[in-house]
């Protein structure tokens, strides 16, 4: 059942917990931490322009990765029809992807699981991008009520989860439920790129500023509509969505 086992109870591990990075390399690669294990709770791709660097780097550094829903749309090279304001960046974003990717990084894309189980240390981890129930869909925010119903059968330390591109942390029983909140295209109001820090059992959330001129630069660069752009930064820039609350769109 456990897919991998690093360390042992008698040394300290220290885990970088990293979600969400969606195409944003100026994000991604402003984040500088020394790690023993990197687990990546997925969607890589989509929102920004820049997957390749992003992918390699995944792909080089992280011990484990789980798939998000972004990762299988464009890994099923799915075209999105425009809709509210993330559905349209990401209708505008997609064609460029799929000029980008070569084939060998879109079957890494569909080869990524959707679930994994882990141990690492004294501890054994489930990452999933959205919850348990529904590894790549579901959202269920911080809802206690909800989480214990999708915990019934977990046993786990912890449950490591992204998609709502928000930090958060519940303790449960036994279980903490950990999302490090989203590397390129955070929605809790603050712009900085945030990850997660797990260092012998406790969690640390962590923010880095990153050069969002240089990530709105290269949408540009890369063609796309400077209306979806100018949306794109407003998003990028207000740590969240322009329109509404939620953030359950696409």
């Amino acid at each position: 059942m456990y897919a991998l086992q690093l360390g042992t109870g008698q040394l300290p591990v220290r885990i970088l917990l990293i979600a969400d990075i969606h195409a944003n390399w100026p994000a991604l690669s402003a984040i500088d931490e020394k790690f023993d294990a990197c687990l990546f709770l997925g969607d890589v791709v989509d929102y920004a322009c820049d997957p390749v660097p992003c992918i390699d780097w995944v792909r080089r550094n992280a011990t484990s990765v789980v798939r998000g829903n972004h990762d299988h749309s464009v890994a099923q090279r799915v075209t999105v029809r425009p809709g509210g304001t993330f559905r349209k960046m990401v209708a505008a974003m997609r064609p460029h992807h799929f000029d980008v990717l070569n084939d060998e990084h879109l079957t890494w894309l569909a080869q990524m699981p959707v679930t994994r189980h882990l141990v690492i240390g004294d501890h054994k981890f489930l990452m999933v991008h959205a919850t348990p129930r529904d590894p790549m869909d579901e959202y269920i925010g911080d809802n206690v009520e909800h989480w214990q119903q999708r915990l019934e059968h977990v046993d786990v330390n912890f449950v490591c989860v992204g998609h709502t591109h928000i930090p958060m942390q519940l303790q449960l029983g036994k279980t903490q439920v950990i999302n490090p909140g989203s590397v390129g295209q955070p929605r809790d109001g603050d712009p900085r790129a945030a990850y997660a820090i797990i260092e012998n059992g406790h969690v640390e959330f962590r923010r880095v500023a990153y050069d969002i001129d240089r990530t709105v630069q290269h949408m540009r660069d890369s063609g796309i509509d400077e209306q979806v752009i100018a949306k794109a930064e407003i998003v990028l820039r207000s740590g969240g969505n322009p329109t509404t609350s939620g953030n359950a769109e696409l």
